[in-house]
């Protein structure tokens, strides 16, 4: 077994239930990869919702919380308040965070609560059969699009940005150095951190919006359709030619929360203090 495996996996649990040739394997390196770095393991806490990116935070033996459809986030704010210095981290999918779940990514994200959403795209409902999701692609055929998807498509990347994300980034399972180092950053800043990574699903966005089942085949149509752009005044031209921006967007210093809760309450504590004098 791999070393990172034999380090923080529950063998219990094994094998993976992903399809072949699934990227949330690749997720599940990759993060456990830059948690060995860090050697951050016993600090982690996790929580994921419904649907297959969900479950790349099971088969790692720490804490987590796996919840009801789209509310991971709501979970991992209650982690966080309880516990300050726990860095949590939240698995989520394109339908779970950004159908159900998208309201309390709006505020997860405008409160700047010190936490990670990882949001695993793969444009479509994969594991409950190939329905059309809030990321599917104009056009797109799916089980319950037989005729085409008119709907506008939601970028999980805008809706951080414009919601007040501290730290928000996108890459592929086709860029997984530069993955490494974006969940390294985002385990240690201080603030709302939402990462999207755009992840190959042979057996439905495959099938269904490619044309292609092969893994092969899923995986260089993510190496050549993101494309490095992190200037956000030119993704309108990158999506024009039909490619997808991907990059660390943004990376700022902002009041956290938690840390503005604890504030405040000291604050109430030493004017009811001032009060009980008098």
């Amino acid at each position: 077994m791999n070393p990172l495996g034999e380090k923080y996996l529950r063998k219990e649990f094994l094998p993976f239930l992903f399809c072949p040739g699934c990227g949330d394997g690749m997720i599940v390196q990759a993060f456990l990869q830059a948690v060995d770095d860090l050697g951050c393991i016993d600090d982690l806490a996790l929580t994921a919702g419904i649907g297959c990116s969900a479950w790349i935070g099971v088969y790692m033996n720490v804490d987590i919380l796996k919840v009801l459809h789209g509310r991971a986030i709501p979970a991992a704010i209650g982690l966080k308040a309880t516990q300050p210095s726990r860095k949590v981290v939240t698995f989520t999918g394109d339908g779970d965070c950004l159908a159900i779940g998208g309201n309390h990514l709006l505020h997860a994200a405008r409160r700047n609560i010190d936490m990670t959403v990882v949001m695993v795209n793969n444009q479509i409902y994969a594991m409950t059969g190939g329905q059309v999701a809030p990321s599917t692609v104009v056009g797109s055929k799916t089980q319950t699009t037989p005729y085409g998807n008119i709907e506008k498509q939601l970028d999980g990347c805008k809706i951080a940005l414009a919601a007040g994300a501290t730290m928000v980034s996108r890459w592929s399972t086709a860029h997984l150095k530069p993955l490494i180092k974006t969940f390294k950053n985002a385990l240690n800043h201080k603030g709302f951190s939402y990462i999207e990574i755009m992840s190959q699903c042979p057996v439905q966005t495959g099938r269904y919006l490619l044309g292609s089942g092969s893994p092969q085949f899923n995986l260089q149509w993510l190496k050549d359709h993101c494309v490095k752009e992190e200037d956000p005044s030119r993704w309108l031209e990158v999506e024009s030619q039909g490619k997808i921006p991907v990059g660390d967007f943004l990376r700022i210093e902002q009041p956290e929360f938690m840390e503005e809760v604890q504030r405040m309450n000291q604050r109430v504590k030493e004017e009811q203090g001032k009060g009980g004098d008098r």
